[in-house]
């Protein structure tokens, strides 16, 4: 598939990895990509594509396809997101099936782009992928709006309605990271890595109970979850009817 010449320019530290093991396809993106000022690896079978994507520092972003030899992208996909790896992927298919794409959406993907596609498109997508994925850090300062509850930073605390929502530390720091990577699957193994600290010494069922209470608290029908959703085998994704939410610099 020919692709068109460069559409923009953009700071060469954003490392994207391309699994496509067609020759020619894979080798248009990676010049068509390389063209617009990224820095590009392409991988060409699922094994060899697993590694790249949990050998640090992580990529931005993954073009992933999904009939790649040796290991599907699902099972690649799936694999990584177990392992924590939390860099975007978009999934590449010519299969333009609903269950397909649930099934890509279920496992940790990010946005789904089927074959022949337009190359403009494609760029697009990966601009809005990367720029939800690569949302700020909450600042001092900061609120977040979702639905009727409001998270305010600085003074770590949650309000739904005019009414304060008491959350122990270790759930507002829950909420924080869900806050931080909304749209974005965060496994059970992040969690532990990230809020906890630590790696493997304290059971998922665990993880899932802390949650679970944080529901409660923030959700409209907590067995029924409108923001924080259950990635079944992997872990969650915090989801709001804009992806982003609503923050606002806090006045007085």
């Amino acid at each position: 598939m020919a692709l068109p010449g460069g559409m923009m320019t953009r700071p060469a530290e954003t490392r994207l990895l391309i699994a496509e093991d067609d020759p020619d396809l894979g080798s248009s993106l990676e010049a068509f990509f390389a063209q617009n000022n990224y820095q590009v690896h392409r991988t060409t079978e699922g094994e060899e594509t697993l590694q790249a994507m949990t050998t640090l520092p992580p990529y931005d972003l993954v073009l992933l396809d999904v009939k790649l030899p040796k290991k599907t992208g699902f099972e690649v996909l799936r694999e990584a997101r177990q392992a924590g790896v939390d860099s975007p992927v978009i999934v590449l298919t010519v299969k333009d099936q609903q269950r397909h794409k649930l099934k890509g959406f279920d496992l940790g993907a990010d946005d789904y782009v089927t074959k022949p596609f337009d190359a403009q498109e494609l760029m697009a997508r990966v601009e809005a992928v990367l720029a939800r994925s690569k949302s700020a850090l909450p600042d001092t300062g900061d609120v977040f709006t979702f639905g009727d509850v409001t998270v305010r930073f600085p003074a770590e605390t949650v309000t739904r309605g005019n009414e304060k929502i008491g959350l122990t530390d270790l759930e507002f720091d829950i909420l924080t990271y869900f806050i931080t990577h909304r749209g974005r699957t965060v496994s059970r193994e992040q969690l532990l890595r990230d809020v906890w600290g630590i790696s493997g010494n304290i059971t998922t069922r665990t993880i899932d109970r802390h949650v679970a209470s944080l529901r409660k608290k923030i959700e409209p029908t907590p067995g029924a979850p409108t923001y924080v959703k259950t990635v079944y085998g992997i872990g969650y994704k915090f989801i709001t009817d804009d992806v982003s939410g609503t923050r606002a610099a806090e006045t007085d």
